[in-house]
């Protein structure tokens, strides 16, 4: 029960009590990781259906969809994505973008791919259907679940830090555990719709593959910062070719009726 306190505590902004971080406490925290994804999942599911019942032009809903992550975390992710782009922009040596990880203050680089991404994110949003949130709603506990699964097991790019803390924290079984979540998120996803699951499954993958490489060549190893940046990458690349798909889908089924 610590652990699960600890992870929502973290990761997200949804009150939960006081407890000690210990070692002991924090062990299985990357566990539960992903339920903050299936929090942020639900809730947008519903939104959206309550958003249909009343009639809400798609610019709303996407608005809505949009915010619904970054309230539940507090955008805790989107910083680490944004502090990941000045570092990554500066080339410069590994040790500096170390350093740049650090910086408290917003490059022009952050500023005008952030502002890409959530534009990017507002307009596949807006062309999203029913069928198409559900997909994107579940994705939300996969990217938790590849990013807990990277915490565990990918080199580190520092000795210190909160993601160090919580991976030299990490009981041994963390890591089968996270596979077992997977392996349950992919039949699920695959169960609500093979296609579109697939499609999902695909990019997450292929950005994770992209993190891996990344984060060895620039960094060194990861961080919580390029944890924050795979993970917000991850559910917009999730979100473009699953709604890709399932447009492409509709027009091939209007084209054969």
């Amino acid at each position: 029960m610590k652990s699960l306190i600890i992870a929502f505590s973290m990761y997200s902004r949804i009150p939960m009590p006081k407890v000690s971080w210990s070692r002991e406490s924090m062990k299985y925290s990357m566990c539960f990781f992903p339920l903050i994804g299936a929090v942020i999942g639900v809730l947008s599911v519903l939104l959206y259906k309550l958003m249909i019942f009343l009639s809400f032009p798609g610019s709303i809903r996407a608005a809505v969809l949009l915010a619904v992550p970054l309230l539940v975390t507090g955008g805790i992710h989107m910083d680490g994505f944004l502090d990941t782009i000045d570092a990554i922009k500066s080339f410069r040596t590994r040790e500096e973008r170390l350093q740049i990880l650090k910086d408290p203050h917003c490059g022009a680089f952050a500023v005008i791919i952030g502002a890409f991404y959530l534009v990017l994110e507002y307009a596949f949003l807006q062309a999203a259907d029913a069928d198409t949130v559900k997909i994107i709603a579940a994705s939300y506990a996969l990217s938790r679940i590849l990013s807990g699964i990277s915490v565990v097991r990918f080199p580190k790019a520092k000795k210190d830090g909160t993601l160090r803390s919580f991976a030299d924290a990490a009981d041994r079984r963390v890591y089968r555990i996270l596979l077992m979540e997977l392996i349950v998120m992919l039949l699920v996803l695959l169960y609500m719709d093979p296609l579109l699951g697939a499609a999902a499954m695909v990019s997450a993958m292929l950005v994770f593959l992209y993190y891996w490489f990344m984060s060895q060549q620039s960094f060194g190893g990861t961080t919580g910062d390029l944890a924050g940046y795979f993970l917000s990458l991850c559910e917009l690349w999730m979100l473009i070719l699953v709604t890709i798909v399932s447009l492409l889908r509709g027009v091939l089924l209007t084209f054969l009726q």
